[in-house]
């Protein structure tokens, strides 16, 4: 029925119950994070963080819900049999569009850990958001680049590091680590710059997917390899909002992490080559899976 209501009233109404439906749930998350602060004792703040989490899937829920009586999207998902809330998974993921965001969260909601994503340090300072992801233990990061740790080689290792501090958080809960291996949206001129072997993808960043499998250890075993289409093209948060995003299509594979996929990422140069060579093979399958999609479409 929502949907149907015309444009000019939709949008404002959707955006208004999103902003309301934040505020309902932002508010109780950061009040319980504040005394989880406060009470020193382990066990009382695991049993809160465990509530965060709950608030959070009810927020997630309610956004979804949303979505579904506001736009007419059609949602394609294959390969999502078997998942497990109790098990650790990394998640990796092209990425085209902020829609991918909730894209993920739609489809994975309460069928997965709650999905923790490495945020840039400077989105704390997000209204609302920024300080729940921050409650939520989402690991806040400042990447280093090539150029800077050349610079100043104090830096080197200072990535992998912050990795291992940010998923040692993680050891006492079920987790999904997120990881858009691309490390930033795509688009055809970030492609042409990077000089991209794939159609449509850019080069997959290895070390960010290591430093994660290196610093869980046994505690994940699993990848889930999720590719994300819109087949009507790029798209944008408020095209989603509008209700303009005709279908949304989600292929999601598990896979083993192999014994030999586990080594240090910055020191063996020889690791890095293998390590990198099978994240490219897994980008090379991803592409073509993309193509088939759109050539279906077509």
């Amino acid at each position: 029925m929502l949907a149907s209501l015309p444009a000019f009233l939709r949008i404002p109404l959707a955006c208004l119950l999103l902003l309301v439906n934040t505020v309902l749930h932002v508010t109780p998350l950061l009040l319980l994070t504040v005394i989880r602060l406060i009470v020193p004792l382990r066990g009382f703040r695991h049993a809160v963080s465990r509530v965060l989490v709950g608030i959070a899937e009810s927020w997630l829920g309610v956004n979804g819900w949303m979505f579904g009586v506001f736009t007419r999207t059609q949602w394609r998902v294959e390969g999502d049999q078997g998942l497990s809330p109790r098990e650790n998974y990394l998640v990796v993921c092209n990425h085209q569009s902020w829609v991918d965001i909730p894209a993920l969260q739609k489809v994975f909601n309460r069928r997965i850990p709650f999905m923790r994503f490495f945020l840039k340090s400077q989105l704390i300072w997000v209204p609302l958001l920024g300080p729940a992801w921050w409650a939520l233990d989402f690991p806040f990061m400042k990447r280093h680049s090539r150029q800077e740790i050349e610079a100043r080689p104090e830096l080197r290792g200072k990535d992998r590091e912050a990795t291992r501090r940010a998923c040692e958080k993680f050891r006492h809960l079920p987790v999904a680590i997120m990881n858009f291996t691309e490390g930033t949206r795509f688009t055809r001129t970030k492609h042409d710059a990077q000089g991209s072997p794939y159609t449509h993808l850019l080069r997959p960043k290895a070390g960010g997917v290591a430093f994660v499998i290196d610093a869980m250890g046994e505690a994940i075993r699993q990848i889930l390899d999720v590719t994300i289409v819109y087949p009507d093209g790029p798209t944008s948060m408020m095209d989603m909002i509008a209700g303009r995003i005709r279908e949304v299509r989600v292929h999601i594979r598990r896979l083993p992490i192999p014994a030999a996929m586990r080594g240090d990422y910055e020191g063996d140069a020889a690791f890095r080559a293998q390590f990198q060579a099978w994240i490219n093979a897994l980008w090379a399958e991803k592409d073509a899976r993309i193509a088939a999609t759109l050539a279906v479409q077509g």
